[in-house]
């Protein structure tokens, strides 16, 4: 089976027109994402109006160091991501294998940070449910602060998982010689998932760090 056959699916013309394909149905996909952390942003925010002084407690109980260096850490992701892409695209493999290696390295350190963080914060009794050992009047509302906080960056991490398992797979994939300059879609599907895990984070972070503090 020659690369072409291999790479073009039968229902393609060519790989130009399965691209536009894949990459209107990944941008669908990245739609419906954004909506759907959107609610739980939406959510933060109507409650840090009922709830201002708590929510400003509450924020000021995260770690803005480890916050930070997360942060960092998946700016530093996407770098490497699009490089990776880039390298693709003028030919390379080698580079571009490591480059998607070091991306899931990179997302596998942000989930350990952000691990223990959980830890600390269990032993300190943030967690609504399983530890929640804080009094005061506003301890009620912001219990509800740390219930947003657990539910939206949990699953931001479950998006952060599911993407260091997919970038290892395209690393993989790139390794055995499956994308060649004019066919690495699935490389790009993969990248801009990749983007949009680092962009939700960007609003994550001042609206949980930050925000308590300014």
């Amino acid at each position: 089976m020659s690369y072409r056959a291999a790479s073009v699916q039968e229902q393609f013309d060519d790989a130009s027109q399965q691209r536009e394909a894949s990459m209107l149905g990944m941008w669908a996909f990245l739609a419906t994402e954004v909506l759907f952390f959107g609610v739980l942003i939406a959510a933060y925010t109507l409650c840090r109006v009922r709830f201002p002084e708590a929510f400003a407690a509450g924020s000021r109980r995260t770690d803005v160091v480890l916050g930070t260096l997360e942060t960092a850490v998946l700016l530093a992701s996407s770098c490497t991501v699009a490089l990776a892409v880039r390298d693709l695209q003028l030919g390379g493999r080698r580079a571009a294998m490591w480059l998607l290696v070091a991306t899931a390295a990179l997302g596998a350190t942000f989930l350990c940070i952000h691990g223990f963080e959980y830890v600390t914060e269990y032993r300190e009794g943030l967690i609504p449910i399983l530890h929640y050992a804080q009094d005061g009047p506003e301890a009620i509302p912001m219990q509800l602060f740390f219930f947003l906080y657990y539910v939206t960056t949990l699953f931001h991490g479950l998006h952060v998982t599911i993407g260091v398992v997919l970038l290892l797979v395209m690393a993989w994939r790139t390794r055995r010689g499956d994308f060649r300059p004019r066919y690495h879609t699935p490389v790009e599907l993969s990248a801009l998932y990749w983007h949009l895990v680092d962009i939700v984070w960007i609003f994550v972070f001042p609206l949980m760090y930050l925000v308590g503090r300014a």
